[in-house]
């Protein structure tokens, strides 16, 4: 069995764009993960979502993982783009548009998805 630290890692380095937020995209409990959301759905991304609210410990490896203290966490391809600002930047800028192309493809599916991590390991 993985520990917890080991998914988030997996997660991370295997989904093409990894959101670390505060409910799932079906049930917002944050607005800046909305934000964050909504910018990615707007750059035709495919999303692999992680809700971090069932266990402060996915928090606490989440943040000693990636080095960035606020949520949510946006991942492109293993990369850290930031947060909802920087999400919302970046869409506004064109420049995670080019990115997601860069990194994925301009031809992607578009696919919303939600990964749960085992927290009993």
């Amino acid at each position: 069995m993985k520990t917890l630290a080991e998914q988030i890692s997996d997660v991370i380095a295997h989904e093409p764009v990894a959101v670390f937020m505060k409910g799932t995209p079906q049930q917002v409990m944050c607005g800046n993960s909305l934000r964050a959301l909504k910018a990615l759905h707007a750059a035709g991304a495919p999303i692999t979502a992680v809700d971090i609210l069932p266990d402060p410990r996915i928090r606490q490896e989440l943040q000693a993982i990636s080095g960035w203290p606020t949520i949510p966490q946006v991942f492109v391809r293993g990369e850290l783009i930031g947060g909802a600002d920087i999400t919302e930047e970046l869409y506004a800028s064109g420049e995670l548009q080019e990115r997601l192309d860069a990194a994925l493809g301009a031809e992607r599916e578009q696919v919303i998805k939600v990964v749960e991590l085992d927290l009993a390991a």
